[in-house]
């Protein structure tokens, strides 16, 4: 056995990740060495051979679908044969009776609150930090410092402090309070006196009086004033010291001296052990499992330079303030945590079973992400209800839900808790789980808290399973096709019938572009407006400014109104998304391939090279956008599918995939935020020696034969490599 093993039951077990369980994560949770190791490798034996076949299944139906295809090549689908086929195969379940989901337990972040979600890699403390933080978000440093006020008529940026454009930000504030919080007979831009409190009572009338929740005080002055709107907080804060504040000066030009909005923004977040990062062994993983910990305990903390000082950062506390009625309250400080384990698929060598084969990566991450929340239980500091929410990624299938519900059942077991503590999110990215949703979600009625879209895993898919139908439409003209929209609905409208409102959340995908947050204003609304609970945004400061659309939108109502309309047809959804006529110019296949290489190539000279899986990696116009794997997966699938059936060649390919890795090259020597990284590598002085190249070319050359057209075994075994 290798020096770096250590013989534990049957298993060989990583000594780096042996040290961490037994010197970090299971002192003060109760549960003693043996009883964790003996119950992991009892577990894991007897899951492991079920996770194998459930993977087989998934190859056998691909082989099936592949064979059907290329029998109708060529022809117009038929639907109902198709759907027919898929039922015969098993592809499609058998739909039994309506249902609500009974899941319990649910903390009100998840149940009763709509807003904007964060995901972040739970590789980066930093991050994981200011996401956590970003429950509280400073509406004014939002709106200040990004394109939402343009910079016109003198309301430049600069370096320092200007007031022109101050004065729009409070201005553009003013319109939002008398938008969300209306005064009786009065405007917020009309007061010029400080409101007071007395007798713990707000002077000011509000139209309705029940926004008013509370306010604090600060050396017998009033310091801040909080409200509510369509249950998300608002905190008005107010600078009455007379001294003139250098971060945040906008309070000294406003004469009700108000300092600042604090807007509820991140309500939570996804801290993510899956496609936003890049962990490949044991090292990797200890990583994220030791930050997570420290989210458990309250205990994570970062130390970084900031425009040359040293910044300290830890997780906020809860917020104090005192109601009409004299009472003293809480609220919490920080977003609700997630924890998004890995899918069935991957292996990882950080434990060995006793046959030699690496251990499934996801039972790994249920049974350690489930021990660090033994520490919350104690302290209440994320969960009030003693709750676990693990989303699951790349399910395929009502089995392999329930084989998920069988995990964390069993890690319930061993850790000694009550049946259905572990709750589930299910990520509706697979093509089979969108026309199984219903029975998916019944699998794990239980447990279930969250559901979601996810247009580029979904895309993915969608072209590796219906790969040998023919060329795929242009990659940005597939959101205008059938299959998406009735995607998008049925979504809704399943969750809708199974009981989410109220009780689970139903999301929305990722705004991808961090510094275009004017045109997010303008597109993003469409998520709560189309029923949904939460939306991904890419920062914190997106988060305080996607909050305003569901203060503008009741999702609650919005919910009643759909649980009446027509469902989506799953006819619809099953519509493959092939090209009508493949007779694309020269041009247009040329930009094509150039956009998704582009994409490729800056996304995995990072991943392989330097070990960020997802950062905001500069398009082919030099927009940066927020990237992690599902991109790869897409771009990559695209042009895979575009080779296979000859509108290109793989020559042609090759000579584009080295034009854009000069330019990815050039994009990433001046990208600041590599300053921080590993010296970079260039993979254009040498093609054959790099291994992100090499890395790049297999996703695509190779991408027919990966699992499901996923971007994992290729990028992993790369990094493998790197680091080795």
């Amino acid at each position: 056995m290798s020096k770096k093993y250590v013989k534990i039951k049957d298993l060989s077990v990583s000594k780096r990740l042996a040290n961490f369980i037994e010197r970090e994560l299971l002192p003060g949770t109760m549960i003693s060495k043996n009883k964790f190791w003996t119950g992991f490798n009892k577990c894991v034996h007897e899951l492991s051979p079920l996770n194998k076949q459930l993977l087989l299944k998934r190859e056998s139906l691909q082989k099936k679908i592949d064979s059907w295809h290329l029998d109708h090549r060529g022809e117009k689908v038929n639907l109902k044969k198709y759907r027919k086929f898929l039922r015969d195969i098993g592809y499609i379940s058998k739909s039994y009776s309506n249902f609500k989901i009974k899941t319990k337990n649910v903390d009100e972040e998840i149940a009763d609150i709509c807003g904007p979600q964060l995901v972040c890699p739970v590789s980066n403390a930093r991050f994981l930090l200011n996401a956590a933080n970003a429950r509280w978000v400073s509406l004014y440093d939002s709106l200040y410092g990004t394109d939402i006020i343009p910079e016109t008529l003198g309301a430049v940026k600069g370096k320092t402090y200007n007031p022109i454009r101050g004065a729009k930000v409070i201005n553009y504030a003013r319109d939002l309070l008398d938008k969300y919080l209306p005064l009786k007979n009065k405007s917020w831009k009309t007061l010029t006196k400080i409101p007071e409190i007395k007798n713990h009572k707000l002077n000011l009338i509000l139209k309705n009086p029940e926004q008013f929740v509370g306010y604090t005080k600060k050396n017998n002055k009033l310091s801040s004033l909080l409200f509510k709107n369509n249950n998300l907080h608002l905190d008005i804060v107010f600078d009455q010291s007379g001294k003139m504040e250098v971060n945040n000066p906008e309070g000294n030009q406003d004469l009700l001296k108000i300092h600042d909005i604090i807007l509820e923004s991140a309500i939570s977040t996804i801290c993510d052990h899956e496609d936003s990062v890049a962990a490949v062994d044991a090292e990797d993983k200890v990583l994220g499992y030791r930050n997570w910990l420290g989210l458990m305990k309250l205990t994570l903390k970062s130390e970084f330079i900031k425009n040359g000082k040293k910044v300290f950062r830890k997780l906020n506390s809860d917020r104090k303030y005192t109601t009409s009625t004299g009472k003293k309250i809480k609220l919490h400080g920080r977003s609700l945590l997630l924890n998004r384990n890995v899918g069935h698929l991957m292996t990882n060598p950080a434990i060995l079973l006793k046959d030699g084969s690496e251990c499934p990566e996801g039972i790994l991450d249920a049974f350690i992400t489930s021990t660090a929340c033994l520490h919350d239980f104690k302290k209440r500091g994320n969960s009030r209800f003693k709750s676990i929410y693990i989303v699951k990624p790349k399910m395929h299938g009502p089995e392999e839900c329930e084989f998920t519900d069988l995990i964390f059942e069993k890690v319930e077991k061993v850790l000694g808790l009550k049946k259905n503590s572990i709750l589930c999110g299910i990520m509706d990215e697979e093509r089979r789980t969108s026309v199984n949703l219903k029975e998916c979600i019944r699998k794990l009625r239980n447990r279930v808290f969250f559901i979601n879209t996810g247009f580029l895993d979904r895309t993915g898919d969608e072209i590796h399973t219906s790969m040998e139908m023919g060329p795929m439409v242009l990659k940005g003209n597939m959101k205008s096709t059938k299959w998406i929209s009735a995607y998008e609905n049925n979504n809704i409208d399943v969750g809708l019938a199974c009981g989410f409102s109220g009780k689970a959340q139903i999301g929305k995908g990722m705004w991808a572009m961090p510094d275009l947050m004017k045109d997010m204003m303008k597109q993003k609304i469409v998520h709560p407006q189309a029923g949904a609970n939460c939306a991904w945004v890419p920062s914190p400061t997106a988060a305080a400014l996607h909050v305003l659309h569901y203060h503008e939108v009741n999702v609650f109502n919005i919910q009643k109104k759909l649980l009446k309309r027509k469902a989506a047809k799953i006819s619809d959804l099953l519509t493959i998304p092939v090209a009508i006529k493949s007779n694309w110019s020269t041009q247009e296949i040329t930009k094509e391939l150039q956009n998704n290489a582009q994409g490729i190539l800056g996304y995995v000279v990072r991943w392989v090279d330097q070990s960020v899986g997802c950062s905001k990696v500069p398009d082919i116009n030099g927009i940066g956008l927020m990237e992690d794997r599902a991109t790869c997966r897409i771009s990559s699938q695209h042009i895979t599918n575009w080779l296979y059936h000859g509108i290109c060649s793989k020559k042609q390919v090759l000579e584009i995939m080295k034009k854009m890795a000069k330019i990815v090259d050039n994009q990433n020597l001046k990208d600041p935020s590599m300053k921080g990284q590993a010296p970079y590598q260039t993979m254009s002085d040498n093609y054959d020696k790099s291994i992100a190249f090499k890395a790049a070319c297999e996703l695509v050359f190779h991408g027919r034969f990966q699992p499901s057209g996923y971007t994992e075994p290729i990028l992993h075994l790369n990094r493998l490599l790197k680091k080795n």
